[in-house]
């Protein structure tokens, strides 16, 4: 299959620059010091990929992921980074080593009548989202170990602070939210301690693991955040229709596009809106007519990705392998 043979709008994954961006991270984070988070591409495919660079360790952050990932043989130790109040189906995985957040005793609970066996004390960082107090987490971890779990460790997330653009600024505020994480760290105990994304993944020393997942495909999100990762993925599309007065309509939009970060970008023009089934755009010193493809880089990752069935995996105009995006529900 070549690449205009793709129904559009489509998602589609440069090889060469996939497989640059999974080396450099290697490299930068080897083995189990990287816990790659799978909601960023939601697909078993590229989480082979990293596997096979020895990350043996994965995030999931829901727990179709958790599923999904252990049904593919990936299961070698799955953490839901996230807070489940029925976990039946986390505690009915056989095949798979399982952990879950909790910052609760109520989530602590769950846990127990679901039939999870391991758990990690989700704390506050700084980031107003899930998370037990520092100063509460060693009692929430005597808590869980009376009620018969494992208790391996925490993990925190400093997301306000992965696109902060100041590196002596990011530095200096990772470190503070990993000073609570490693006050919080010395009460609880365990071997985990596990924070971080692509975008401190170079800055924080001071977590075990690192939960990075966008740095494999990339969006304008992370490039404007000067993350070293190359766009490797973007969205094919059709221009089908162009008016005299100036712009241009391609056939994705709303439904193909996570919009949260704002308008995707498309090389060599300048987008103006998103609708429904539409972007439209006009030229910024490139060439448009009705009928040619053009590739759209999505703001904001792991949403887009969501929305689609499969990725290709291309070299040039040829289409080598397509993926189903397995991982995606809940």
């Amino acid at each position: 299959m070549k690449l205009n043979d793709l129904v559009t709008p489509a998602l589609v994954v440069e090889r060469d620059l996939l497989d640059a961006n999974l080396q450099k991270m290697a490299e930068a984070l080897p083995g189990t010091r990287l816990r790659p988070h799978v909601k960023a591409f939601k697909t078993t495919a590229l989480a082979r990929r990293m596997h096979a660079l020895g990350h043996t360790g994965f995030t999931c952050a829901t727990v179709r992921e958790v599923e999904g990932m252990a049904a593919a043989g990936l299961g070698d130790d799955l953490l839901l980074a996230n807070e489940v109040l029925d976990c039946r189906r986390l505690g009915a995985i056989d095949n798979a080593r399982v952990t879950v957040a909790v910052d609760s005793r109520i989530t602590v609970d769950a846990a127990v009548a679901g039939g999870v066996r391991e758990v990690v004390i989700d704390v506050n960082v700084g980031l107003p989202r899930c998370g037990v107090d520092p100063a509460e987490a060693g009692a929430l971890a005597d808590y869980a170990r009376s009620k018969g779990l494992e208790v391996r460790g925490v993990m925190g997330y400093e997301g306000h602070v992965m696109l902060v653009e100041d590196a002596d600024e990011k530095r200096k505020q990772v470190q503070e939210c990993m000073a609570l994480l490693l006050q919080a760290s010395a009460d609880v105990g365990g071997d985990l301690v596990s924070a971080g994304g692509t975008g401190t993944y170079d800055v924080n020393t001071w977590a075990n693991e690192i939960q990075a997942g966008s740095y494999c495909l990339m969006d304008t999100t992370y490039a404007h955040a000067h993350a070293p990762f190359s766009q490797a993925l973007t969205l094919l599309a059709t221009i089908i229709s162009a008016n005299p007065a100036g712009w241009f309509v391609a056939d994705l939009g709303l439904k193909a596009l996570g919009m949260d970060h704002g308008n995707p970008t498309i090389p060599g023009a300048s987008v103006w809106y998103c609708a429904d089934e539409h972007t439209v755009f006009s030229a910024d010193g490139a060439e448009f007519a009705v009928g040619d493809r053009v590739r759209v880089v999505p703001a904001h990752i792991d949403p887009t990705v969501a929305l689609h069935a499969q990725m290709h995996l291309v070299d040039g105009d040829e289409v080598l392998e397509t993926w189903p995006v397995d991982l995606r529900g809940w």
